[in-house]
């Protein structure tokens, strides 16, 4: 049987083994789905079948053989470069894609081997088909690096945005500080410089954490015995004095005792309730609601405003994500765009989930926490 043949009769198997290897490559296999493992092999297999059984010329060969063989007219990209943009997305590092394709490599030809024996031994066919795994390759590292540039560029652009406002008030008030005589002139300038030192550490906080996901170590919170509701009743105090123009209530429902690390989830309130006062309407109350059930814990925070589109909501926790999703916001309070994203891990390691839930006039954010006592 012709390698070509026989890739799309076993297709099956062979795509069985792609998500096997696949599911190895942690810790971004860890939140991956069957489907997601799969992601565009079916159709690089395809692709691959296609080309074995089409003609080649020299010239075709030689192209092929530098990662440059012609695109499919119409086509905006090719599942390869799909496949190299989506492993991006979810976390492997180029050595690891790289090694999916020098395991779909070995698979394939020892599959073939095994079925077809004596018959597997057509030369052409191992070489056409080498080429066709160099070139999807090719492909995916192209799609693959563009990604990561584009990643690094933006968090780059973002950090120096957000970093560039503290900074810009520390000068302004070390300078109003060294002025003699300065009274509450020198207490009003202080109090802006322990604030905006507060924000600098904030976004140093979220910085390390989210390295700290990348590399596969997670958010660690330390469990002590403590009460939500009292932990929350403080926190919402502070956001009313950081805030006091607006209205944040708080309700506080059934027992909220349990082992919780109060520091992170006092984070994850001011992410939640800072997005809400962000961006939901500036005339409307923030309602906290903390529901506590037999097993769990759940928090809400509701916020009238615009509805935010099923696109958005979608990528909402994903890091690096910031926008105008409920009107524009206020940016004189900026961040690295990895609230949510922290706010889920947060979540994610007290034994839970988060979502957000949004209609028109209101959107919600739902945490449920797994008490532990």
């Amino acid at each position: 049987m012709r390698l070509a043949r026989f890739i799309l009769h076993d297709l099956e198997r062979i795509l069985a083994e792609w998500e096997a290897f696949a599911a190895t490559r942690l810790p971004a296999a860890n939140k991956m789905t069957q489907l997601a493992l799969r992601n565009h092999a079916d159709k690089i297999l395809r692709a691959i079948a296609k080309d074995l059984s089409t003609p080649q010329s020299g010239a075709e060969q030689l192209a092929k053989s530098h990662g440059k063989a012609p695109g499919l007219p119409g086509a905006p990209e090719t599942a390869a470069q799909t496949h190299g943009l989506l492993r991006a997305k979810s976390g492997f590092d180029i050595n690891q894609m790289t090694s999916e394709y020098r395991a779909l490599r070995a698979s394939v030809l020892r599959l073939w081997f095994e079925a077809c024996g004596s018959q597997a031994s057509h030369l052409e066919d191992i070489v056409r088909f080498n080429e066709a795994i160099d070139q999807a390759l090719a492909e995916s590292v192209a799609f693959y690096s563009e990604r990561v540039e584009q990643g690094r560029n933006l968090f780059l652009g973002m950090l120096g945005h957000d970093m560039r406002s503290p900074l810009q008030v520390i000068q302004m008030t070390a300078a109003m500080l060294a002025r003699p005589n300065g009274g509450a002139i020198a207490a009003d300038a202080a109090a802006r410089l322990v604030k905006s030192g507060k924000r600098m550490q904030a976004l140093l906080d979220d910085l390390v954490d989210f390295n700290r996901v990348n590399l596969g170590m997670g958010i660690t919170v330390h469990r002590q015995p403590s009460d939500l509701g009292q932990v929350f009743e403080e926190g919402v105090a502070q956001l009313r004095a950081a805030h006091p123009q607006r209205r944040i209530e708080l309700q506080v429902r059934g027992a909220t005792v349990g082992a919780w690390d109060a520091a992170s989830l006092q984070r994850v309130l001011d992410n939640l309730v800072g997005n809400a006062l962000k961006y939901g309407s500036q005339d409307s109350s923030v309602r906290v609601i903390v529901n506590g059930e037999a097993e769990d814990v759940i928090i809400e925070v509701h916020n009238e405003g615009v509805q935010i589109d099923p696109e958005t909501l979608e990528s909402l926790f994903e890091p690096l994500k910031r926008g105008q999703h409920q009107g524009e916001p206020d940016r004189s309070e900026t961040s690295l765009g990895l609230g949510l994203y922290i706010s889920r891990e947060v979540v994610k390691a007290h034994g839970g989930e988060i979502r957000a839930i949004s209609s028109p006039g209101e959107t919600v954010f739902v945490a449920r926490l797994a008490r532990e006592s």
